[in-house]
């Protein structure tokens, strides 16, 4: 009786354990993205700007993978939402406005050069509140709003390619950092359109084949020429999706006459 009685009550503490949730293995990313933008601020405070520029791409990679293991896994949360959320603001906010300050924008005074930085922030968090209350008309195939790792990763790749081939003087480095800072962040609050990425599954490469392919030619070229393509190629993702919106406002335009 009593080997009964203490099988039942395994048994019922066993049922009463918390089980960990569908939403944990990409809340777990989430996580990783949040922890890689807080060491990018670290390393850019410390002036490792290689560091720095590189974990924020390790963010944007987490920030990929645990969106495609919600869908794949069906464990999409508001949790989940709102956590990507916060840890976007950290890893594509916070982490590349400090770097482009400590990266050039530092020497302009620290009055100028913390007000020019900020705006990436203040563009990030606007967009991503956008995002959260449903204000940005999300499709499922694109964005309205340059997106918040794509800003990112401009940041970065221009920065690991300065640091690493100096074609600028700090004069000219400090225009440039002003006019990409403050062109991204009108671009995140913009209404231009742009391609979100294929998801890596067969069916994504037999209706989509030259997209899929395009961004496999960058994905390697940026694999061989590292921060150099990254940077150029966030800057054709820019100007494509500039030249989309550009395009179908001259439609519009044209069918209303």
């Amino acid at each position: 009786m009593r080997d009964d009685k203490n099988k039942n009550s395994f048994k019922e503490r066993r049922t009463r354990l918390p089980l960990i949730s569908r939403s944990f293995i990409p809340s777990a990313f989430t996580v990783m993205n949040m922890a890689c933008g807080y060491v990018a601020i670290v390393m850019s405070g410390a002036d490792q700007f290689v560091f720095a520029g590189w974990f924020i791409i390790l963010a944007a990679l987490f920030d990929t993978v645990d969106g495609f293991v919600a869908r794949l896994t069906n464990a999409a949360s508001k949790f989940g939402i709102e956590l990507d959320s916060l840890s976007d603001l950290v890893s594509f906010g916070a982490a590349p406005a400090y770097l482009v300050y400590k990266f050039g924008l530092e020497d302009m005074g620290a009055v100028k050069g913390i007000i020019l930085s900020s705006v990436l922030v203040v563009g990030s968090g606007l967009r991503l509140a956008r995002f959260n209350t449903g204000e940005l008309g999300y499709r499922k195939d694109s964005f309205s709003g340059l997106p918040t790792p794509a800003q990112a990763l401009t940041v970065a790749g221009f920065v690991l390619w300065m640091n690493a081939e100096s074609y600028l003087n700090q004069y000219q480095l400090q225009h440039v950092l002003s006019l990409l800072t403050i062109v991204l962040a009108l671009l995140m609050i913009s209404r231009v359109h742009y391609y979100a990425l294929p998801e890596p599954t067969f069916e994504t490469v037999k209706e989509k084949p030259l997209q899929t392919g395009f961004y496999l030619t960058v994905f390697f070229c940026v694999l061989i020429y590292q921060a150099k393509a990254l940077f150029l190629a966030m800057l054709l993702y820019i100007l494509l999706g500039l030249l989309r919106s550009l395009s179908a406002a001259f439609r519009q335009l044209v069918l209303q006459r």
